[in-house]
């Protein structure tokens, strides 16, 4: 019990990332169509017009994995005292961020990237505890 608790913010933060990427992944796949046509309207007037259904398979493998990892992660944690899931869970977590930011720029959706840059900040956080 005291791993758990010397552990705990970034226990809470692994939990934090893996409901939202995952909740976001399995939206993304769940309403696949949906989600294209509202992607392919969103990048209509960007370099990415033609990409947007590649890019959404990439970003959707790249969120669910980040998921699976931050579950992973915090079971690892709590386990096994070992943190090795949970560093790569929140590096990825981090580099999907990074690649809906991009996105969102390009789109000239600023509130969308902002939105993107508050989750940003939990998950650098997340990275820093890890690497200690």
């Amino acid at each position: 019990m005291k791993h758990i608790l010397d552990n705990a913010t970034e226990i809470l933060l692994l939990l934090f990332l893996m409901i939202v990427f995952l909740q976001s992944s399995i939206d993304k796949i769940v309403d696949w169509k949906g989600n294209l046509s509202f992607l392919k309207a969103h990048f209509a007037k960007t370099p990415m017009k033609n990409m947007t259904p590649f890019l959404m398979a990439v970003i959707t493998v790249s969120e669910l994995a980040t998921g699976i990892l931050c579950a992973l992660g915090s079971i690892q944690i709590i386990a096994l005292e070992n943190n090795t899931l949970a560093f790569y869970g929140a590096i990825l977590a981090c580099i999907s961020l990074l690649m809906l930011l991009l996105g969102q720029r390009l789109a000239k959706d600023y509130a969308g990237a902002q939105t993107i840059a508050i989750y940003f900040v939990p998950a650098i956080f997340l990275v820093f505890l890890l690497q200690g």
